[in-house]
């Protein structure tokens, strides 16, 4: 049953890594990435609809990303849906293909990304740790219905912030990762 509980933590905590990983690869660095639109929502036939759900996205180049609805009607709005999101990018459409060139980001951009960055470790940060404080909880309530002994409530509580440690020490690594490739020229 305690092990049960670590193991749960450790899932839970697994889950908000990937969802980590899933925001960053949100954030713009300068190089095209598909994952850079997966934000963007769609007006179509009055239903929001995810970009990549009504279009092809892909990659032209290194610095050029290309959209390609599936249907005429759609590239107006899936147009105005970019240039509408907060990245910061002008569509030019050519017939029925969408480019959307990457500016190179400014300094003073870059410097705003990696504080949206630090924002979302952060957050990330808060989910461990708010995981860690629902664990503590759990095992103490076992305590209380004598379910383990004091010693044991220590050790589990031991175990339980080790495995925060390990997560929140990914978490930095991967941040620190993603701030050295927005700093990159």
């Amino acid at each position: 049953m305690r092990n049960q509980l670590i193991d749960e933590a450790r899932q839970r905590m697994g889950k908000t890594i990937e969802a980590l990983n899933g925001d960053l690869s949100g954030v713009r660095t300068g190089r095209a990435n598909t994952n850079l639109l997966d934000g963007i929502q769609v007006d179509y036939y009055g239903n929001p609809s995810p970009l990549n759900q009504v279009a092809n996205v892909a990659v032209q180049d290194s610095r050029t990303l290309s959209v390609t609805p599936w249907e005429k009607t759609m590239v107006e709005a899936i147009e105005k849906a970019i240039r509408s999101s907060d990245l910061g990018l002008n569509p030019v459409t050519a017939g029925m293909m969408i480019r959307i060139p990457l500016p190179p980001l400014t300094e003073e951009r870059r410097k705003d990304l990696v504080k949206l960055v630090g924002q979302i470790s952060e957050n990330a940060k808060v989910a461990v740790r708010n995981i860690r404080r629902d664990t503590n909880q759990q095992i103490k309530n076992m305590l209380n219905d004598k379910e383990i002994t004091e010693d044991d409530l220590h050790r589990q509580e031991k175990q339980v912030q080790d495995v925060t440690d390990e997560f929140v020490k990914q978490i930095d690594d991967i941040v620190a990762e993603k701030e050295k490739e927005l700093m990159e020229i």
